[in-house]
């Protein structure tokens, strides 16, 4: 039986990225190799650590986060999930586990399972897209990482066959499931479950770009009193040489969690591969390496020995429900992250701690969980642990409900700048990028550079140092911004001057050196302003589309249009300070399906000037179409016509203006 502070009847999601190493003094080992003595020699702020998971659970079983109820339009699913991404990022976090099979069922169009009912209401009922392929590409464009999360054994929360679609695996393999406790479940004792199962997941990792697959707490199924497993009949076939049905159904979830972690990285070495384990192996009046605890035993009640994975490495990283309050006298917090923190000690497995935001402030819960300081001092408890490297919230809805401000406290305590992932893996660090432009303009400072990252990290730093000191990058309070693109502006400068420095970081997150610093001035005059195609100075007709097909977009996103034999621009409007001379630059995504001879006007003072631009090649940087006389003023600046013989999309992104 579960002792009362314990609600794990919801499926309760968790799940982390693989991350190796990455101290929680935050010292530059990865920024600048060579300068290790300089960078341990930095005193670091522990409230900034430079590297840091921050998640949380995103669950679809019963619509609990997402979609918040079935039979939404696609563009309403769509919409509902931009949004928890914008909170994730307004929150300051940089993943999120999202349940892609909640009941031996699918949010991607599966090949071994029907699609989930938690889409459409109807299990097998296609929703009309795919969502998994929109929530990779949504989560990577606000440089989230995307943890794809998969419950192994349950079939349905139900006892009901006929509930299951006809083509229903389960159904169709009668000898595959067992109903217990009013629900059914894949028997986990049987080889070519375990096969149908990993080919089920496999099937995501390798068509999809996700960055980890996580496992949550349900392996075999939670104690029902008066109720055994109905398994007697796998084990007398595949038990044998067990002592004991304990020990079989202990290797059982074994060979799937090692096989999985073989499967996975064999498919994709930089995938991470991570479980969220209930919170407590075993305890120590049970067994002496286990915890001063006294509640259910994950390794007996559920046959879960995740002790066990982490010191054999069978998993990346581990991520233990601590849904417990500090001084709980049953599973205090402070005990257990104690203790996962020595277990996984110099085994290079990561832990990160599964944090209960469903229990803060919420009704009917214990009195410290109506402290709203309860969330943010576990924080501060993980800070005496350098094995702990990061947090993962359950769930979403709860992070969102801020109930008692408990999340904003926890935010303003411990998020206040941005955090890098841990890193993960040996690869080398990319090469150094570098920062072609600072300019200071009327809504802050644009920067704009080149790199060969998968994503970068910007650093700012007050005045013009001579030199990059090693520590403005030991920790991250210098740091203001991580992004997939290679451009920024920075809304938050202030008068004065200001040094900015970038980063590039591969796909496991090595951190290469630092650019060399540029430097943007108080703005005496100088005028540089970038619109781009999502800002309110752009317009365009009900014939331009929006696309993030390209990867060399600026911004979110860019328009296309089809040629037609009518102007119909798209203008970009800006506030010109003074009359003068301007050198104006576009920045478009290149393909060859795009228009050889697509034409850019510019309102210059003496007449509109027009320059046809081949948008199949150069894109992704700042092409200069020519430097041109302005007059003052606020009016629509550059436009992109659609008058053109050439075939192929034209392409509408952004423009830049500086006053030369």
């Amino acid at each position: 039986m579960r002792f009362e502070s314990i609600t794990l009847k919801l499926p309760f999601v968790t799940a982390l990225l693989r991350t190796v190493l990455a101290a929680f003094t935050a010292v530059i080992v990865s920024i600048v190799a060579p300068d290790l003595a300089a960078a341990a020699a930095c005193s670091t702020d522990p409230a900034t650590p430079k590297r840091q998971l921050r998640a949380m659970w995103i669950s679809s079983v019963a619509n609990i986060d997402w979609p918040s109820r079935t039979g939404l339009s696609v563009a309403a699913q769509q919409a509902e999930f931009r949004a928890w991404l914008d909170l994730a990022v307004a929150k300051r976090m940089n993943a999120v586990m999202v349940q892609v099979r909640p009941t031996a069922d699918a949010f991607w169009p599966s090949s071994y399972e029907p699609w989930s009912q938690w889409l459409t209401g109807t299990q097998g009922g296609n929703p009309g897209y795919d969502p998994m392929a929109f929530m990779v590409s949504e989560a990577h464009a606000r440089n989230l990482e995307f943890h794809a999360w998969f419950n192994p054994y349950r079939v349905a929360n139900h006892d009901d066959l006929s509930k299951l679609v006809a083509t229903h695996p389960a159904r169709q393999h009668p000898t595959w499931r067992f109903a217990y406790g009013g629900k059914l479940y894949y028997n986990p004792g049987l080889p070519e479950v375990r096969d149908f199962i990993e080919d089920a997941i496999m099937d995501a990792v390798s068509r999809y770009d996700v960055d980890g697959v996580h496992l949550d707490d349900y392996f075999y199924p939670y104690p029902v009193s008066g109720q055994a497993i109905p398994d007697s009949a796998a084990y007398a076939q595949y038990g044998g040489s067990f002592g004991n049905v304990g020990d079989w159904r202990r290797n059982n979830v074994n060979l799937l969690v090692r096989e999985l972690d073989q499967r996975i990285h064999a498919a994709k070495a930089h995938v991470s591969f991570g479980i969220s384990p209930f919170g407590i192996w075993r305890n120590s009046g049970t067994d002496p390496l286990g915890s001063g605890t006294s509640g259910l035993q994950s390794y007996d009640a559920i046959y879960a020995d995740s002790r066990q994975w982490v010191k054999q490495g069978w998993v990346d990283y581990l991520a233990p429900q601590i849904y417990w309050h500090i001084g709980f006298s049953t599973a205090a917090y402070e005990v257990l992250t104690a203790w996962w923190s020595d277990v996984v000690r110099d085994t290079g497995v990561q832990l990160v701690v599964g944090q209960a935001a469903y229990r803060a402030g919420a009704s009917g819960q214990e009195a410290a969980w109506q402290d709203p300081a309860e969330l943010s001092d576990h924080l501060t408890d993980n800070r005496k642990h350098p094995e702990v490297a990061g947090d993962v919230f359950f769930s979403a809805k709860d992070v969102k409900a801020d109930r008692i401000g408990a999340i904003t406290r926890l935010v303003n305590a411990h998020y206040a700048k941005p955090a890098l992932l841990p890193a993960r893996g040996s690869a080398s660090a990319p090469a150094a990028p570098s920062i072609t432009s600072a300019t200071r303009g009327a809504n802050g400072v644009q920067l704009a550079w080149t790199g060969s990252g998968t994503s970068y990290a910007v650093y700012r730093v007050d005045g013009a140092p001579a030199t990059a000191d090693p520590c403005f990058f030991a920790d991250a309070r210098n740091l203001i911004k991580t992004t997939r693109q290679t451009t920024f502006t920075d809304t938050s400068a202030a008068t004065g001057t200001y040094t900015y420095y970038v980063t590039a970081l591969n796909r496991t997150h090595q951190e290469s050196a630092p650019s060399a610093g540029k430097q943007a001035g108080s703005g005496d005059g100088a005028f540089s302003v970038v619109i781009d195609n999502a800002d309110a100075g752009f317009a365009a007709g009900t014939a331009w589309g929006t696309s993030t097909f390209s990867t060399q977009l600026h911004g979110a996103d860019y328009r296309f249009a089809d040629p037609v034999s009518a102007s119909d621009p798209a203008w970009y409007q800006a506030a010109i300070p003074s009359a003068g001379s301007y050198r104006v630059e576009i920045w478009y995504p290149a393909n060859s399906g795009y228009n050889s001879a697509t034409p850019y006007i510019v309102a210059a003072s003496g007449g509109n000037q027009t320059v046809t631009v081949d948008q199949r090649s150069g894109g992704g940087q700042w092409r200069v179409l020519g430097t041109y006389a302005l007059a003052a003023g606020t009016y629509n600046v550059v436009g992109v016509s659609r008058w053109t013989s050439a075939t192929g999309y034209v392409i509408a992104d952004a423009v830049r203006l500086t006053k030369v």
